[in-house]
């Protein structure tokens, strides 16, 4: 009976401890409600037996007591995440196999207990993997340059890149729509160190298999690639996913898919795109009164002459290609439009619409 209470309590709190994270540190409901259900049925595993526990605890006397989780772990909430499922499913594992003994039969169901066991398992899973993609979407601000194989033709990618990064530029995203795989592979890996070197957030453009082998932190995605939950399952937990969104229906779809940040636009017409849908500056307004803290980019048609514009309605990031790598001095252009979305929003020139 003690080791039965000792550890349903002990799953009750580590199951507390993560849906607080859920709630106070993610912001995320779903998540919270999710695991404060389970917590509320792990509470009533034993209820015939409530009693019985509350006789036999001895917790001044028990050997066992735990004095705290250390950990030297860099992220400290994830530390506190692995530490609270570990606690509650090894917890869980514990009262299901004393439910299989004869002293509990009838009070227990093991297979209940194993269903919660590995719920919480998906639970650690989801939570660690919204905490670390957290970390790198709060990269996803100020300058975003494009590298555009096609606009850039024969140029060099990283030269482009890397003079980008040292104008101001904080995220290079790599679109090579046409070129060979092997190619793009070895362009990607490229860009991939660049950025890794120069503490830039680097983004592969559409293809989930090359993001995945070079181990980009990021990968973006149009809304005809695949969907973003068959991505999760192709990419390693701490990988971000940008979407494209042209209109209120993908962006919200995108919003409850759980996108690492919203990329809007075509904003202005732009000749990157001949069959772009210029948005205007309302969609990126009406997604930032509903976007909450995810990232906006705002894409399409920017430049030195409108950037303040789109900062102003609500941009966190601004994404370029011609207005930065067709430019005669790289790094001059990306400086220029790096200090203006920074002298905008220390203005604090977010005007966003509120929700209807």
């Amino acid at each position: 009976m003690r080791l039965l209470d000792a550890n349903l309590n002990r799953a009750s709190e580590g199951l507390r401890v993560l849906e607080d994270v859920a709630r106070f540190i993610l912001d995320d409901q779903l998540l919270s409600r999710e695991l404060k259900a389970v917590r509320h049925e792990v509470s009533t595993l034993a209820e015939p037996l409530a009693a019985q526990f509350l006789s036999l605890r001895d917790s001044p006397g028990d050997v066992g007591r735990e004095s705290g989780i250390p950990s030297e772990a860099d992220n400290v909430h994830v530390a506190l995440v692995r530490a609270n499922a570990k606690r509650t499913e090894e917890s869980l594992r514990v009262i299901e196999e004393c439910a299989r003994l004869t002293e509990t039969a009838g009070c227990i169901d093991a297979v209940r207990v194993e269903r919660l066991r590995y719920a919480t398992y998906d639970f650690e899973k989801r939570l660690v993997s919204r905490l670390l993609r957290l970390e790198r979407r709060r990269g996803v601000r100020g300058l975003y340059v494009v590298v555009d194989r096609r606009t850039i033709g024969e140029g060099d990618l990283c030269r482009i890149a890397a003079e980008a990064i040292d104008g101001g530029a904080t995220v290079i995203q790599l679109r090579d729509k046409e070129g060979e795989r092997a190619d793009v592979l070895k362009e990607a890996e490229a860009l991939c160190a660049l950025c890794r070197q120069r503490s830039a957030l680097f983004v592969m453009n559409d293809h989930a298999d090359i993001a995945a082998a070079v181990g980009a932190p990021g990968l973006h995605i149009g809304q005809a690639d695949l969907p973003l939950p068959v991505v999760r399952r192709l990419l390693p937990i701490d990988t971000i996913v940008g979407v494209s969104c042209s209109d209120h229906e993908s962006v919200l779809r995108a919003l409850e898919e759980g996108a690492d940040y919203i990329a809007v636009g075509a904003v202005f017409p732009t000749a990157q795109k001949e069959d772009a849908v210029v948005t205007g500056l309302d969609l990126v307004r009406w997604t930032r009164a509903r976007a909450g803290d995810t990232p906006l980019v705002a894409i399409g048609g920017i430049g030195a002459h409108n950037v303040g514009d789109v900062v102003r309605a609500g941009a966190d990031c601004v994404a370029v290609i011609s207005a930065v790598v067709s430019q005669p001095d790289v790094r001059q252009a990306a400086s220029e439009l790096a200090r203006a979305i920074a002298c905008v929003s220390a203005q604090g020139g977010q005007s966003g619409d509120k929700p209807a």
